[in-house]
């Protein structure tokens, strides 16, 4: 494959294109020549587990884009240690693509042998910690690096949570080492769902864990007595998620963010769009900050 950026390209890139976009197989060749409006590209490691044409578009495009790696299928909040085979698959991809961030989510998706095609919010407790973190310090062990935990959008919650699910995050960090990957749209889905502040709740973050962002779209699904917002990446962000993420940007700085979009995949210069309204309040941040201004 072909040689990747050296590093100080790399954090010249993500600083001057901070907003990235997720790699999908309908845009490999625009990707490819794309290379002065798109920041990075973030890629699900268990699409490319297996060889073949994906993995050779992949090989192309990481040589001029900084990669990043967000798994899906680690399930660190499973009550058993995370899977060994899953892990040596990761691995490969890390040495391989040399991501400058690598992450996943605090939920569960496996349980023995059985694999469940959602991820599972989790109830907030010491046990919970307990968990997460023999999980998290595994995973840490096996790659040789610390990786990044997303918090969840979720549509039911847990009576008996003994630690709101900011303090959860920065406690895993904390106990853990590892960062936090901030999905503002999970955090504004599920204050809605649950009737919760989300500004407060960014403020609760430690910024200094905080290590990516990540954008998205979500829909509206109306019940007998209530309506769920429901967390599909299947549409631009909305006006409400972009003004969270400003105050997101405001308390945590101009950090590598992502616009995810899974389903119903646009054309290219969508997302290209979606891109560059990220960027410029990163742009309108970075400003501020320089002329001493507060939020």
């Amino acid at each position: 494959m072909n040689d990747h950026k050296p590093l100080d390209i790399l954090a010249y890139h993500l600083h001057t294109l901070p907003v990235g976009i997720g790699l999908r197989s309908a845009h490999y060749d625009d990707i490819e020549n794309a290379k002065n409006t798109i920041g990075w590209l973030e890629i699900h490691p268990e699409n490319y587990f297996c060889g073949g044409v994906h993995k050779a578009h992949l090989d192309r495009i990481a040589s001029h884009y900084p990669i990043s790696l967000h798994g899906v299928g680690l399930s660190l909040g499973s009550d058993q240690d995370v899977d060994l085979n899953h892990l040596k698959q990761f691995r490969a991809l890390i040495d391989r693509y040399k991501p400058f961030n690598v992450s996943d989510h605090v939920a569960w998706s496996a349980s023995g042998n059985a694999h469940l095609n959602d991820l599972l919010p989790l109830p907030y407790t010491p046990e919970t910690l307990e968990r997460l973190c023999k999980n998290i310090d595994q995973v840490q062990q096996y790659f040789g690096r610390s990786i990044l935990v997303e918090n969840p959008s979720t549509y039911i919650a847990y009576k008996d949570n003994d630690f709101s699910e900011a303090t959860f995050m920065n406690m895993l960090c904390d106990r853990t080492g590892c960062g936090i990957l901030l999905d503002v749209n999970n955090i504004y889905v599920q204050s809605h769902n649950h009737g919760l502040d989300p500004v407060a709740y960014i403020k609760m973050i430690n910024p200094d864990f905080v290590d990516e962002m990540h954008l998205a779209g979500h829909i509206r699904k109306n019940f007998d007595t209530q309506n769920l917002l429901i967390d599909t990446h299947n549409q631009n962000v909305c006006d409400d998620v972009w003004d969270l993420y400003a105050i997101a940007v405001e308390h945590c700085g101009s950090i590598p963010t992502l616009i995810e979009w899974d389903q119903d995949v646009p054309a290219l210069s969508v997302l290209i769009s979606e891109a560059e309204k990220a960027h410029n309040i990163i742009k309108t941040h970075r400003t501020r900050s320089a002329n001493g201004q507060a939020a």
